[in-house]
């Protein structure tokens, strides 16, 4: 039998900034530890209604994970679709209720962990990575018309960064009423982290130097400030957001995560 893994205890931190070309910060960053969630939303649209759909998204997917019932509980991959589909109702029926929110939309990566298993499910191109052992792995494709361009054999992912389309997505949430969100699955060990982050942190710094911020050790509240920096000194010529989860080893009660943060909008 293989061995058992040790008890393992997840940490959260999260980190939000406007950039150094906006003048309002349309991200949004949830995190739930007593649900073992993380939620971040890179808001679009019209005057502050980027902000509106960003925040609206994360309290949406938020309440809708609050509300199920104990019966739910067993088939996470189903909780966390629902709960996207129901704050993409929720962005969308506000839209329809206020004037000045018409054409207001996000991206949204939303991860819910049980134990060593996790969930993920994305609308647009903010991502999910988990760094193990020094390594970066991206759990999340991009809905964006560069990954199509990538996929295509027509852009080479290196000059993805730099292509003049690299901020047209090709799916968000609050545009319909119904939206084809993809969900996946990943699994977590001790010493894990996970990085959700919006296109503000991805367009600006490369994999390679994502990996060496965060394996620069330290308190999870700095690594994730030090990437915003990162991005902000690269130009920051967006907003920027991250969510990190870190999966250390079991601690004292008085160690643990337990009420909602939130960053950004």
């Amino acid at each position: 039998m293989p061995a058992a893994l040790p008890p393992m205890i997840l940490r959260y931190a999260c980190a939000s900034d406007a950039g150094r070309l906006r003048e309002n910060n349309e991200d949004a960053v949830l995190l739930d530890p007593a649900l073992a969630l993380a939620v971040v939303a890179d808001g679009m649209g019209g005057y502050n209604a980027g902000e509106v759909a960003a925040r609206l998204c994360c309290e949406a997917v938020h309440a809708a994970l609050q509300a199920q019932p104990d019966e739910a509980l067993a088939n996470p991959r189903q909780r966390l679709l629902e709960a996207v589909r129901s704050a993409n109702r929720a962005v969308f029926e506000r839209a329809l209720l206020q004037p000045s929110l018409r054409g207001m939309a996000t991206t949204v990566v939303a991860v819910l962990l049980a134990g060593a298993q996790g969930v993920v499910a994305h609308v647009g191109d903010s991502r999910l990575y988990r760094l193990r052992q020094g390594r970066l792995d991206r759990l999340t494709r991009d809905h964006s018309l560069v990954q199509e361009h990538i996929d295509a054999g027509l852009l080479e992912p290196e000059a993805a960064r730099a292509s003049g389309y690299r901020n047209l997505v090709t799916r968000a949430l609050g545009i319909a009423p119904v939206v084809d969100v993809e969900v996946g699955t990943f699994d977590l060990t001790l010493g894990d982290t996970l990085l959700l982050c919006t296109d503000g942190l991805t367009d600006l710094l490369t994999e390679g130097e994502i990996a060496r911020l965060l394996c620069h050790g330290g308190p999870l509240d700095s690594a994730a400030a030090r990437l915003v920096q990162a991005a902000n000194a690269a130009g920051g010529r967006d907003n920027v957001s991250v969510a990190l989860v870190h999966c250390g080893a079991a601690a004292t009660a008085s160690d643990v995560d337990s009420a909602p943060r939130r960053c950004g909008a």
